[in-house]
């Protein structure tokens, strides 16, 4: 903060501002740039870039190697005080809130019991239609889009689910062990889940993980709801949000990406 000129209240300085912007430009899936990305990413000038840039390097906000810059290896050191002892769904909930504004449609966190994939955390639309889900709800881990998501990273889960008998809950339930097993491998290689139908008749939903800073997997964020509202098409458009606002948890989390 800096005083006015006549001495009076202090104002943010706008340096931090930039600083802000800069960092907001990385991202787990985007995590080493140029300056010229950083450039076009915080429409900075570029003589103000390169200033800032050097002063996050020397104080190690920031790191480069040759042309590529990337956020300091010394901000996992803070970061770490910051996550020490933190409350997951303090973190979650409000990230829920705000898919649930933006898809308008339910969203919830979900983990895995055992062979069960159980609701921890949900924001209900405002539609009078809705799928039931409240927190506690529990359902087989081998239906749906977070259960997928759940298996996709725990393979030692998904081998145990595998060698049983698969639950049908409805005629778009996977019940091949086989076909599962692919399914759970495309999830991982792509980064979320999509399923139509396979829990409930007429209940469509999409998936995406949260890892911690070990890249261990936390949980499933979902987004949920009717397929007549939420057919295939309209899954797929919101895959982006639904990835940058699991993204956004991990990131918080002081999370990371398995390699």
């Amino acid at each position: 903060m800096g005083r006015d000129d006549q001495g009076g209240a202090r104002k943010p300085l706008l340096v931090l501002g930039k600083i802000a912007e800069i960092l907001n430009s990385f991202s787990l899936t985007r995590p080493a740039v140029t300056l010229r990305e950083l450039q076009q990413a915080t429409g900075l000038p570029m003589s103000t870039l390169q200033r800032l840039v050097a002063n996050m390097v020397a104080h190690g906000f920031l790191d480069r190697s040759g042309d590529l810059i990337r956020v300091g290896v010394r901000m996992a050191y803070w970061a770490a005080a910051a996550v020490k002892d933190f409350d997951v769904l303090s973190v979650v909930n409000p990230v829920l809130k705000e898919l649930r504004d933006k898809t308008g449609e339910t969203a919830c966190f979900f983990r895995a019991e055992g062979v069960h994939r159980v609701c921890v955390a949900v924001a209900e639309t405002h539609h009078a239609l809705r799928r039931d889900m409240y927190v506690g709800k529990i359902a087989p881990i081998t239906v749906g889009s977070a259960g997928r998501v759940l298996l996709a990273w725990n393979p030692e889960l998904a081998e145990q689910v595998l060698r049983g008998s698969l639950p049908q809950l409805t005629e778009q339930t996977v019940t091949d062990p086989g076909e599962l097993r692919g399914l759970i491998a495309r999830t991982r290689g792509e980064g979320c889940a999509i399923t139509v139908g396979e829990r409930v008749d007429g209940a469509s939903g999409l998936a995406a993980p949260v890892f911690d800073s070990a890249a261990d997997l936390v949980g499933a964020l979902m987004v949920m709801g009717p397929t007549l509202r939420m057919p295939y098409e309209q899954c797929l458009a919101w895959v982006d949000v639904l990835v940058e606002h699991a993204e956004r948890i991990t990131r918080t989390l002081g999370g990371r990406y398995p390699a």
